[in-house]
């Protein structure tokens, strides 16, 4: 007969496994773009699901033309986003206008979808002031670069919204890595604890910058973090478009509804690396790996689906390509023209009261600046 230390033992592993087993991954499409959960399925009208699916190309070339201008000195930093276009369209493509993002470094496509203007987001890979001069009426922030610090901000957007008796919701974004941080735990407790009307989002791509995401935490999926704030958490095939707009959608209605936050995990895979800042990313991933998430590819999914309904062809796909294009031609343009930044224009920006010290070096400057 089992002794009652041996028989508490079994009882908290028990438990323990158990957590893990509740979250299952939410998938609507299976890899051949077949529907497997059709009782998940949302509703878009054809409309909707070629807008989404324009959107996802664009980004896709988007993504393709800013690290070829990364790499010939036209833009400053940048995270690669391809392979995360499901993750990030989907979730976006779920919001109102009203609604307010919070993004991380490399969510930069879903805020140019609420409203960035393109060359603007050209501006803030270059460090220009004017990239992060937010348009009036478009509720997104500048990316944030401190990892998981978006999540306690992401809180207090959406306690105000709650205060102000607003119908909207405040999102925000993080990868695996920033699930490590303590911003990260804080911002859902809060949030939490005042049912704060937030989403937030941890795009699983496995890898962090590249540290494997089993070597970042014991838990069996970033979604049960959840349980300890006292929120709904949710694993979503973050490959399957449809899947995370059904998630982050209904996350929305419960926010509005006032019921509070949703913590919502996508598992998916940035098939690039971190950033074109000298990472190499087969220093850490096998082409294995790679290969079996290239089979997972949002955008091949979703075309085989839109393609079986009839709602999408070639003549779709190139259009949408030399759009994408020719945006991007127009974009870089505009971001070429707008007149370089200075160093006094810094320093009036920092500060409404200049500190004596740095006045007599803006004195300075802007002698030097004037001839």
């Amino acid at each position: 007969m089992a002794s009652k230390s041996q028989k508490a033992q079994f009882d908290v592993k028990t438990q323990f496994e158990a957590i893990g087993q509740q979250f299952q991954t939410l998938q609507i499409l299976n890899e051949e773009g077949q529907v497997v959960n059709e009782a998940a399925m949302p509703e878009l009208s054809d409309e909707q699901l070629q807008e989404l699916m324009r959107r996802m190309v664009y980004t896709r070339i988007l993504d393709q033309r800013s690290i070829s201008l990364n790499r010939q000195g036209r833009l400053g930093f940048y995270a690669p986003t391809a392979g995360q276009e499901a993750s990030q369209l989907a979730s976006q493509f779920a919001l109102e206008k009203e609604d307010f993002i919070l993004p991380g470094y490399r969510d930069v496509p879903q805020i140019i979808w609420h409203g960035l203007p393109l060359y603007q987001a050209f501006l803030f890979s270059r460090g220009h002031v004017k990239g992060n001069q937010i348009p009036e009426g478009v509720n997104v922030i500048s990316p944030q670069i401190i990892i998981g610090a978006q999540y306690t901000q992401a809180a207090g957007v959406a306690l105000g919204m709650k205060k102000r008796g607003k119908k909207s919701v405040a999102i925000t974004y993080t990868g695996d890595g920033g699930a490590s941080q303590g911003d990260f735990y804080e911002g859902i407790n809060f949030a939490g604890a005042f049912k704060a009307p937030a989403i937030f989002m941890v795009q699983n791509n496995r890898f962090a910058i590249s540290t494997p995401v089993e070597k970042q935490s014991a838990a069996q999926t970033i979604a049960q973090k959840a349980v300890a704030a006292g929120i709904p958490g949710i694993q979503v095939d973050g490959m399957d478009p449809l899947a995370v707009y059904a998630a982050v959608r209904q996350a929305r209605e419960r926010a509005v509804n006032g019921e509070g936050p949703t913590l919502i995990e996508t598992m998916t895979y940035r098939y690039g690396p971190h950033t074109m800042a000298g990472d190499d990313p087969t220093r850490y991933r096998t082409s294995e790996l790679d290969n079996e998430w290239e089979l997972k590819d949002p955008l091949v999914r979703f075309r085989k689906y839109l393609e079986g309904k009839g709602l999408w062809n070639e003549d779709m796909e190139n259009e949408t390509i030399e759009k994408a294009k020719e945006d991007i031609k127009e974009a870089i343009k505009m971001a070429d023209e707008t007149p370089k930044q200075k160093v006094t224009d810094l320093m009036e920006i920092m500060y409404e009261d200049m500190p004596a010290n740095l006045r007599e070096q803006y004195e300075i400057y802007k002698e030097k600046e004037s001839k």
